[in-house]
């Protein structure tokens, strides 16, 4: 087991590689009371295609069924595994993301069943072609209602302006008629490729032992049997850096318009060695030029073009990367050709030495804030160990940031071709 001491705020994770291939995770904090568990996959909704367990050959599968197994693992041959927590007092859920499928829990007591339960269900699917059948009216109901809503429709409507052929322009639960070709087989073919140990982690925060609940996890996981697997192979589909529309238009039944400008990362900010530095330079201009403090936010405001606060969404993965500023607003038109101008003349702005410092010295004390959150920094570090990026460094690139590294991130980032503007209209009479 490795000791993972975090920088500036001296404390310990402990991480180690069980033999089937399974990274587990221990963040004991015997100060709180209560403790997170998260077993997650390296799975989400854009990985559609792939090579399945122990083959060579590509195969597609329908959109929305990492979503569809996500639903379909609570649901075991005598019950439902949510009423196993509730009556130890543990709230379970889950999600699935672009890019992650995860099962949680937080309890303030019985930590090693919870873990244990959570393991289990994980990693003991039971599907069958009623079961299966039953659940695709459940999501098309889900499906239905977040095409009713503006603010969801926004989003993917600008995700869909960026991008031509990349999945993550599909919604995560797919479309009505795709999940209705899921089948039972299709559900198993993905879930013993993305669901093997290797492509998983766990990770336990809280109040625990650490060698009881190491024992308990390695004894767990002793018992079971996976079958050895290769590297998955997935393929995203070939996507041009500029985005694929400049401006999309949503009608639905809304009084206010809402507008959304996206700006697409290209390849070559997605490397490895530059994410954590990327990201770190996106949240900073956000957070300095669009957030409710900032200056962008405050010319907008006063220009009578946004309503209330900004909505700010920044992704950066390993096969895409966006950043989006929107919210809803009155002029719509003056509002995106504003914002754009905003980011364009980024590129020519200054930042003095001392507003530069001042902007560190907040995100340092985020960051070290963000520790004391169980929830926050059990998803941080899996979704950075996903990306094969060590999260404790992110305290150091920003101590070593500077004005000059901030520009260069900036005047490579934005660019005309990469800006892209989705409107959600009221309908028109």
């Amino acid at each position: 087991m490795k000791e993972l001491t975090i920088p500036r705020i001296n404390e310990t994770i402990y991480q180690e590689t069980l033999p089937n291939g399974l990274t587990v995770f221990y963040y004991p904090k015997e100060d709180f009371e209560k403790t997170f568990a998260i077993f997650s996959t390296n799975y989400g909704s854009i990985d559609q295609k792939f090579t399945p367990l122990n083959s060579d050959e590509f195969t597609q599968v329908p959109d929305g069924i990492a979503h569809f197994l996500e639903h379909k693992m609570f649901e075991k041959e005598d019950g439902d595994v949510f009423q196993h927590f509730s009556e130890r007092g543990a709230s379970a859920n889950a999600f699935t993301s672009f890019t992650q499928t995860a099962y949680l829990f937080s309890s303030t007591e019985d930590e090693e069943r919870n873990v244990e339960t959570l393991l289990d269900f994980v990693q003991d699917p039971y599907f069958t072609e009623q079961t299966v059948e039953k659940e695709k009216g459940i999501i098309e109901q889900e499906i239905r209602m977040y095409d009713d809503q503006s603010d969801w429709r926004l989003f993917f409507g600008t995700l869909q302006s960026m991008f031509e052929n990349h999945p993550v322009r599909i919604d995560i639960a797919g479309t009505v008629d795709s999940i209705y070709t899921i089948t039972r087989e299709d559900l198993y073919l993905c879930y013993e490729t993305f669901y093997h140990p290797s492509n998983m982690s766990l990770f336990v925060i809280g109040n625990f032992s650490l060698q009881e609940m190491a024992e308990l996890v390695r004894n767990n996981q002793a018992k079971k049997e996976f079958a050895p697997i290769d590297d998955i192979k997935r393929d995203y589909g070939e996507e041009k850096d500029p985005v694929f529309k400049k401006k999309e238009v949503i009608h639905m039944p809304v009084q206010t318009p809402k507008c959304m400008v996206g700006i697409k990362d290209k390849k070559e900010h997605l490397q490895t060695s530059e994410l954590l530095k990327n990201e770190l330079v996106r949240e900073l201009v956000m957070d300095l030029y669009f957030s409710k403090s900032g200056k962008y936010f405050e010319e907008l405001y006063n220009e009578g073009l946004v309503i209330e606060t900004l909505r700010l969404e920044s992704y950066m993965e390993k096969s895409f990367g966006v950043t989006m500023i929107g919210g809803r607003t009155l002029k719509p038109e003056e509002f995106s050709d504003r914002v754009i101008d905003m980011l364009l003349n980024l590129k020519n702005s200054t930042i003095s030495e001392e507003g530069f410092s001042r902007m560190k010295k907040r995100k340092y004390g985020e960051l070290i804030r963000d520790f004391n959150e169980l929830e926050g920094t059990a998803n941080q570090i899996i979704h950075y160990h996903d990306l094969s990026v060590d999260y404790r460094n992110i305290f150091e690139t920003l101590e070593n940031l500077t004005r000059d590294d901030m520009k260069k991130v900036i005047d490579g980032w934005i660019d005309q071709d990469q800006i892209t503007v989705c409107m959600v209209l009221p309908e028109e009479e």
